[in-house]
């Protein structure tokens, strides 16, 4: 589909930071910072934080795989060379000219060693070195976290709002399930981020079920949902997604992989409800080199196995320019 002609021009919204730069960068920032990785042996380390396709992993278990990546990006240089190699890499191979890069800065700032301005800094600084010399548009979302208390989170919108006028186009809720986390509680903290003009996405219908998409939808009435590939699974969830203009950000390899869905009969499954209800959707990879994949192989496999149609690949990527939170 995407390899017939010019290459046509991708639009990825949904990237995290933590699994979108090259083992390789990662390798070379480590052994610059001087830390210490459990192997000295770099197949080894490319093993710990890539995702192998042919075995996969558990949810927890690719969640896991953050823990080095996010530990090798915790300084202001590892953060505006991870920022940098991420946007120019994903124009060169993809020729991507629209990106949103999203992270967490606090989980960059060695629990508070590290100064948080000095790290949005630098992300600002990857982002601006590769917005000259590269044709992208880019935005950095920051990730507030269902693991952190409501006092880190509202910090986290602050430097969101903070910095909205040097590249940081909006807010998301990410991390792993947490007990007593409840999305409705940051109804007060989406509405002021909305006012400061952040654009708002967060993660739903991933881990969790159909349920957490509906109360994401009703508390917080974000732009986005990332992957919500559980609406599917109930009539009035996906009616709901549907008034609600909502689009999705589908990230159809990782599902796989982190076995969110079940095989390639659920995943043609999620792709038809979707359809059916003419609910809006983007194509994403979600971490591309920890899942060893790319925006065009997303597409092409997806048309490739007769779930999407060419035109359609087409109409994903069309949505993703117009969703995006980065404007002009």
């Amino acid at each position: 589909m995407a390899n017939r002609g010019p290459r046509m021009k991708l639009a990825e919204l949904h990237v995290h930071l933590g699994g979108s730069v090259d083992p390789a960068v990662m390798w070379e920032i480590a052994h610059a910072q001087g830390i210490r990785l459990p192997t000295k042996d770099y197949w080894r380390f490319v093993d710990m934080v890539t995702v192998d396709g042919s075995k996969g992993k558990t949810f927890e278990e690719y969640l896991a795989l953050f823990h080095w990546t996010e530990l090798i990006q915790s300084s202001p240089l590892a953060i505006e060379r991870s920022v940098y190699q991420t946007i120019a890499g994903a124009y060169r191979k993809n020729n991507i000219t629209l990106l949103e890069l999203r992270f967490n800065p606090m989980k960059r700032n060695r629990g508070g060693e590290q100064d948080l301005d000095q790290i949005m800094m630098a992300a600002v600084r990857g982002l601006d070195r590769a917005s000259l010399e590269y044709p992208v548009r880019t935005g950095l979302i920051v990730c507030l976290d269902r693991t952190f208390d409501r006092r880190l989170n509202e910090i986290l919108v602050d430097k969101a709002i903070l910095f909205s006028n040097r590249g940081v186009v909006g807010i998301d809720i990410a991390g792993p399930a947490s007990k007593g986390f409840r999305y409705a509680d940051y109804a007060a903290t989406f509405s002021r981020a909305r006012r400061e003009g952040l654009g708002l996405t967060v993660h739903a219908g991933e881990d969790e079920g159909h349920e957490s998409v509906r109360e994401v939808l009703e508390r917080l009435e974000p732009d986005r949902v990332g992957h919500g590939v559980r609406a599917t699974e109930d009539e009035g969830t996906m009616d709901m997604l549907v008034r609600s203009g909502a689009v999705l950000e589908v990230c159809p390899t990782s599902n796989l992989s982190t076995g969110v869905l079940g095989g390639m009969g659920e995943l043609k499954r999620v792709f038809r409800t979707l359809k059916s209800h003419g609910a809006k959707f983007t194509i994403n990879t979600d971490g591309p080199e920890m899942l060893k994949t790319n925006l065009r192989k997303e597409m092409d496999f997806l048309v490739r196995n007769g779930i999407l149609s060419p035109a359609e690949a087409q109409e994903a990527n069309r949505v993703a320019f117009e969703a995006s939170f980065v404007k002009g």
